[in-house]
């Protein structure tokens, strides 16, 4: 069964996953696309916004070190990495991915690199939200009859 992703998805998995596991996963991929760098690794910083509840105006919270890269292969694709952090090689693990995911490896890095990832990123935010849930509080107010 081979479900559709969008860049958005592998974008998302990959700036989300450890970058210890992304790399064994990487590696065991045992690909080493040729490719030259449009942007070198290079890190900075910018500002994540928020919103009160989910749906209030939008302020700035803050800023953030982000590593970002961009590289084109052999064959033509171009691949982003975004990363929070200073890691310069999960950004280039990430670009590498993107490009590859572009081209006639998409198959093998979804099924052998994206999936596994998602998969562990699911379960530990299962396992978080029902930690949090264990210790909810329902508040509740009692009517005093009082008018």
């Amino acid at each position: 069964m081979t479900m559709e992703m969008t860049r958005r998805d592998w974008m998302s998995t990959l700036a989300k996953a450890p970058v210890a596991r992304l790399a064994m996963l990487w590696d065991a991929l045992d690909v080493v696309p040729e490719f030259t760098w449009l942007r070198a690794p290079e890190i900075g910083a910018t500002m994540v916004r928020g919103r009160m509840g989910g749906t209030g105006a939008a302020f700035n919270l803050g800023e953030m070190t982000v590593t970002r890269c961009s590289l084109q292969l052999t064959s033509g694709a171009v691949g982003h990495g975004y990363v929070q952090g200073r890691d310069k090689d999960k950004a280039r693990i990430a670009a590498l991915v993107d490009a590859l995911m572009q081209g006639d490896a998409a198959e093998t890095v979804r099924e052998r690199l994206l999936r596994p990832l998602q998969d562990e990123i699911g379960r530990e935010s299962t396992e978080r939200a029902a930690k949090a849930a264990a210790t909810k509080v329902d508040f509740f107010t009692m009517v005093r009859g009082e008018d």
